[in-house]
Formats: C-alpha cells, sequence, structure tokens
C-alpha cells in the first residue's frame, strides 16, 4: 500500500509538471489578449513600494533592489536604501549585486544546451565524459550520471570548506577524490555546491572554453544581460557594488567582500536588477531570447523543471512552517514546491554579508528577483510570496513580512538559549590537560590540508588555508573555542586528542579530523 501511495503521489507530481511546461508556451506570440491581463493589476506596484518600505524598516537591510515581470513585460523594478550604511551612496537596480546559488539554475541551462547539441547526455555515466573525476566509493564513481551534479542526492555531504580555503577548481576535483560519502548514493539529499563546480569543469571539458567565457557568449549576450558577469573580477569596471553588512553583536555593520572564484560555477555570478528580468522571462517563456530564438529545446527546457530529488523537511527552508507545501523537490538548479495549489521554482543565494533570491510561478507567468546586501536578510522570502500573491492571485491579505520576521526571530531566540544552555554545563576549572604549547604544531587533513597552530602572547592561533585565522581559548579540558578573525562566522570547537602517552596526537574541528604530522610539533614562538 504504501509503494501504491507513493506511486500516485509520484503521478500527480509529473501531471503537475507537464501542466507547468505547457504554460511555458511563447507568450510574444499571444498578442493582445496577453496584454490585457498583463495590465489588469493595476495598482500592485503601488501597493508592494508601500509594502517593501515597511518591511524594509521592520528587517533593517541596508540596501536592496528588486524586479518583478508577469506575461513578458516588467510590472515593477526599483531599489531602496544605500549601498553601505553610513554613506550616501544609494542602492539603484544598477547595483552589481552576487547572485550566489541563483547561479546555479543558470549552469544548468548551460549544461542543457551542450545535451541539445549531442555533446552530452543528462544520462551518461560521468565516467565516460570526464575520465579523470573520481569520488571516494567506486560504485558512485561508476554510476554517477551527468544529471547527478545538478540534484544533490549522490550522497556527499556539505564540503564548502574547499572553496572557502581558495583552492582551484582542478583541486577542488582532485581533493572531492577523498571525501566519504553523507548517506548512500540518492537515497537522500543533502544541498551543498561541489556537484555544480564539476558540472563547470565538465561544460569546459566538452567545450575548451572556461565556464566563465561559455556562460557570458551563450547565455549572457543572446539574452542582452550587458551588466552580468562570470566573476566578481570581470564586473570590475561597473559603478557601483554592493556592500555586504552583518547583524554583529546586534549591530549592523559593512564587512569586506569575499569573492570565491573556485565555487563560480555554483554560485559565481553577479549582476542587477536592471538584467535579471530578462533572465527571468527567458525562463517563463521556453527558454526564448528577447529576439524570439530558442536557446533550448522543448524537451530540455522541460527537464530543468521535472522534479529530480525529493528534499527533506530538515534541508528545506523555515518557510515551510507557514506556507505548509504539500511537497517539496529539486529540479536541475531549483527549488520547488507547490503554493495555493500552484507549482514553484525558486532559489535562493547566500554569500558573506549578500542575499538573493528568484522566484517563478509559471502557471501566472509571474517572476521575482530581490538583491539585498545584509546576511541571511529572510525579507528575501516575504517579498518573494508577497509578489506572487499581488500579481499571480491578486490577493494583499497576508503581511508575509510580519509572519516571516516572527519565526526567523524565533529560530535566533532559540538558538541563544541553547548557545547559553551550553555554556551553562562547562565545568568550573576544567583546564587543559597540557600547557599550551604541547597543543602547537603542524596538522593535516587529506581533503582539506594542513592546519598550523602556534603559541603567540599565551594564545593558540591557528592557521588554515587562504589565510583564516582563529585564536583557540580553552572551553573545557582539551576541547577549545575558537574565534575566526573574521567574527561574523561564529565560533568553532576543535577537541584535541591524546595518545598513550600522553601526547596530542589530533584535533577535531567541527567534525572534520586533523592528524599532527610526525616531527611538526612546534612549541611556542
Amino acid at each position: 500500500m504504501i509503494k501504491l501511495h507513493l506511486y500516485f503521489i509520484g503521478c500527480l507530481l509529473l501531471l503537475n509538471v507537464v501542466s507547468m511546461g505547457q504554460t511555458g508556451v511563447s507568450r510574444r506570440k499571444m498578442g493582445e489578449s496577453g496584454l490585457a491581463r498583463a495590465s489588469s493589476g493595476a495598482g500592485e506596484d503601488i501597493v508592494f513600494d508601500q509594502y517593501i518600505q515597511q518591511a524594509l524598516s521592520l528587517w533593517k537591510t541596508p540596501g536592496l533592489s528588486v524586479v518583478v515581470v508577469k506575461d513578458d513585460k516588467v510590472v515593477f523594478r526599483k531599489a531602496y536604501g544605500v549601498v553601505e550604511l553610513g554613506k550616501a551612496v544609494p542602492f539603484t537596480t544598477t547595483t552589481i549585486s552576487v547572485c550566489a546559488s541563483t547561479t546555479k539554475a543558470m549552469t544548468a541551462v548551460c549544461m542543457g544546451m551542450l545535451v541539445d547539441e549531442g555533446k552530452v547526455k543528462w544520462t551518461d555515466r560521468l565516467q565516460d565524459v570526464l575520465p579523470s573525476f573520481r569520488l571516494y566509493d567506486p560504485y558512485v564513481t561508476a554510476e554517477l550520471r551527468v544529471k547527478d551534479l545538478f540534484t544533490h542526492n549522490a550522497g556527499l555531504g556539505n564540503a564548502d570548506m574547499l572553496w572557502v580555503y581558495g583552492y582551484s577548481r582542478d583541486e577542488i576535483l582532485r581533493r572531492m577524490r577523498t571525501l566519504k560519502p553523507a548517506y548512500s548514493f540518492r537515497s537522500s539529499f543533502i544541498y551543498q555546491n561541489l556537484m555544480y563546480v564539476v558540472a563547470g569543469e565538465l561544460i569546459h571539458h566538452l567545450t575548451g572554453q572556461s565556464w566563465e567565457d561559455f556562460i557570458t557568449q551563450r547565455l549572457f549576450t543572446p539574452l542582452g544581460m550587458r551588466h552580468t558577469y562570470a566573476s566578481y573580477q570581470r564586473s570590475a569596471a561597473e559603478g557601483s557594488h554592493e556592500v555586504p553588512h552583518f547583524m554583529i553583536n546586534d549591530s549592523i555593520q559593512s564587512i569586506p567582500s569575499f569573492t570565491y572564484d573556485g565555487v563560480g560555477p555554483a554560485g559565481g555570478v553577479w549582476s542587477c536588477a536592471d538584467d535579471m528580468d530578462k533572465w527571468m522571462m527567458f525562463m517563463l517563456d521556453s527558454a526564448t531570447t528577447p529576439d524570439g530564438r530558442r536557446l533550448l529545446t522543448a524537451g530540455v527546457y522541460k527537464e530543468l523543471f521535472k522534479p529530480q530529488s525529493i528534499v527533506t523537511e530538515e534541508e528545506f527552508y523555515p518557510t515551510q512552517r507557514l506556507t505548509h507545501p504539500h511537497w517539496t523537490t529539486y529540479g536541475l538548479g531549483w527549488f520547488q514546491e507547490d503554493y495555493r495549489g500552484k507549482m514553484v521554482n525558486f532559489h535562493t543565494g547566500s554569500l558573506d554579508g549578500a542575499v538573493a533570491i528568484l522566484g517563478l510561478l509559471p502557471s501566472e507567468h509571474v517572476g521575482i528577483y530581490v538583491f539585498g546586501n545584509l546576511d541571511h536578510s529572510e525579507v528575501r522570502h516575504a517579498l518573494m510570496y508577497k509578489a506572487m500573491d499581488l500579481w499571480g492571485f491578486h490577493d494583499n491579505s497576508r503581511d508575509w513580512s510580519a509572519d516571516f520576521y516572527a519565526l526567523y526571530k524565533g529560530l535566533k531566540d532559540e538558538a541563544r538559549k541553547k548557545e547559553k544552555e551550553k555554556e551553562a554545563s562547562r565545568l568550573p576549572n576544567a583546564n587543559p590537560s597540557l600547557p599550551l604549547a604541547a597543543y602547537a604544531g603542524q596538522y593535516t587533513n587529506e581533503t582539506y590540508g594542513d592546519a598550523v597552530i602556534t603559541l603567540s602572547n599565551d594564545t593558540l592561533v591557528m592557521l588554515l588555508p587562504n589565510a583564516i585565522r582563529l585564536k583557540l581559548k580553552p572551553w573545557n579540558y582539551d576541547t577549545f573555542e575558537g574565534d575566526f578573525d573574521y567574527t561574523w562566522w561564529g565560533k568553532s570547537s576543535v577537541t584535541f586528542a591524546l595518545n598513550s602517552d600522553g601526547k596530542v596526537a589530533a584535533f577535531d574541528k567541527d567534525g572534520v579530523e586533523y592528524t599532527l604530522i610526525p616531527g611538526k610539533a612546534e612549541g611556542a614562538r
């Protein structure tokens, strides 16, 4: 009975997808009736503008830009606030901002082009088209398909530190061979970025072009996205860039901008509200360019939005507590859910101090994109659902901003309570087993590289790749609390292990084990 029940659920999902795909036919051929429908919601722009202003006063996001499309027309585009707190530089619709993980759908489209050209198939074994690639499990290496690069269910856990540590894409792929599976192949879902990096390298391998050049020439240029770039460096000549901000000790502060070239195909695109309407209309209009060319066949276009993986409750967004979706899935670069009986394809983007969100309501031909310059400012979710309510359902009854603010405030309060409880659990006078100098040395992890610990001014300092530093403070016996130089990264837990001789042999940092390199115990410096 359970299998039969799941079968019927699958059939319903498939019917929904087929219906959704049929709405992707070109609206440019609709004529006057389509334009009339687009103008039927007069006044939504004024309501939405007022709503955003009220929401920003609640969420305290310094700067924001928003664009909404409906039936192949821009129905709303506006920016608010400033690029950086304390400076009178306005955040505009031309302010270049990071797309972050909303890049993933773009990389999937690029692969789709190669599928259409016959250079690769979604079902090809990766071993056949990228022979040098390996994973830890030989079975997964042999059975991994091209499509598995996009669906977050190949068994990998989150190993984002590989690109945070500044490794090149070649080096990331090499080190992925040492990542042990977090779950069995295709049995669950853990969101991660590395497989999209592999997808970018496959594009390079198949075409001889870098991912950056391919996506620029084959996607941005045909769509007329003249202010969209495949890396921060390529956008350097633009006059306005967002400045990231973070809430530090209950105070919003600007932080340095970070760029991670290694993760480009998973989150490296930079753009602005003046360009994102073109991307949304392209995706809502069966991958059709402004001059009427189809960049993808109908079959490949449908495949992008077909549910590929079931997203677990733990891996979906907390917003589900209020939107109550009946199903949550992942396509090729898109989170998916049902909302008010309609299919929604969406994705967030997050990088240190900056956020983005893209939401598509295909049946109503509505899309919204939001950029913001405050870390995990979840006003983005509120604006996405509000725009869908206004332009998709002509409904202004729900205050998503207030509701989501209460939800996320509750989650933060709960996290702070647990942190206080953890602090209260510390034993008094639980000093380290050894003098601090005994913990110094050079340690290594096969996947993540070396960590060098030195003693400086009676404080242990850990140096990780990409010049990332932590100061270690004794917390509970041989467990230390690590404070990053980048305070907005929070804290890290480091627990040392002693060998049978009572000497330090290894440490565990947030679940990753590093072993002392023989002869590399360094002592004080």
